[in-house]
């Protein structure tokens, strides 16, 4: 017969050091509770509302910000009357018009292209009962990227501006972040206490440097080239955007606190 004898192994389990490393990580626990309770408040504090945005710029072609890469409206009250927001959004710019160029154009002559967008602005806000009107202002940058001429467009402008049958360009340009000013209004109606419907619209006035360098080649009956460097050429970021949103509201209705919408 074998005979198994149990005894006692050492409390490994009660050193010193694994107590402090055990309390530590209750320490840690607890602090990390805190933390996503203050979270949690703080989001249900905050207003979420799904919007359908649009841009129609000056000289330019209809365009949309690109969902889910923009999120706008996030702010803080400062008072119950006073606010500063700001947000980002991605726009699929249709077709965006230049300035400062010895011709003009009433059609876009770059585009398509995304263009990012971040407004920063101050909100006067004036609540009564279910109805919300806000003004804001501020200002924004932006910066557009994978650029496109728009040849056609510009064809036809050089046409125009030659007095000439035909002309054909052939451009290089540079690329750099513009800067803007920008004011509106929203209106807000809740129609329950905790679902509301907005109403945005803001007019804005931005550029940014677009030098253009090369040639075209036209002309009636024959043909010249002519070299030029529009190094004064700016991007042409004024337009009107506006706005219809579905809010909810987890405060019930307009009250103080935090705003997050996504266009």
């Amino acid at each position: 017969m074998i005979r198994i004898f149990h005894k006692p192994l050492p409390d490994l389990f009660r050193h010193p050091l694994l107590d402090e490393l055990k309390r530590r990580s209750r320490h840690k626990a607890a602090k990390l509770l805190l933390i996503a309770t203050l979270l949690s408040s703080s989001t249900q504090a905050q207003q979420f509302g799904l919007s359908f945005s649009y841009f129609i710029p000056k000289n330019g072609y209809f365009s949309t910000p690109i969902s889910p890469f923009s999120i706008r409206g996030i702010g803080v009250n400062m008072t119950d009357f006073l606010a500063l927001e700001t947000g980002a959004s991605l726009y699929r710019m249709s077709g965006l018009n230049l300035k400062d160029l010895p011709f003009e154009s009433k059609d876009p002559l770059i585009g398509p292209n995304f263009t990012i967008f971040v407004p920063a602005e101050l909100v006067i806000m004036l609540k009564a009962g279910q109805v919300e009107f806000d003004i804001k202002g501020g200002g924004f940058f932006f910066y557009g990227f994978a650029h496109k001429i728009n040849y056609g467009n510009f064809d036809r402008a050089i046409r125009t501006y030659e007095d000439w049958d035909v002309a054909n360009a052939n451009f290089t340009f540079g690329n750099k972040p513009g800067f803007g000013y920008h004011a509106g209004a929203e209106l807000t109606i809740y129609v329950t206490s905790q679902v509301g419907v907005s109403f945005e619209t803001n007019y804005l006035v931005g550029q940014a440097q677009f030098p253009i360098e090369g040639s075209y080649t036209g002309g009636t009956g024959s043909l010249e080239t002519v070299d030029v460097n529009y190094k004064d050429a700016k991007m042409d970021f004024t337009g009107l955007e506006f706005s219809i949103s579905l809010l909810f509201d987890t405060r019930g209705g307009p009250s103080p606190g935090k705003k997050k919408r996504r266009r």
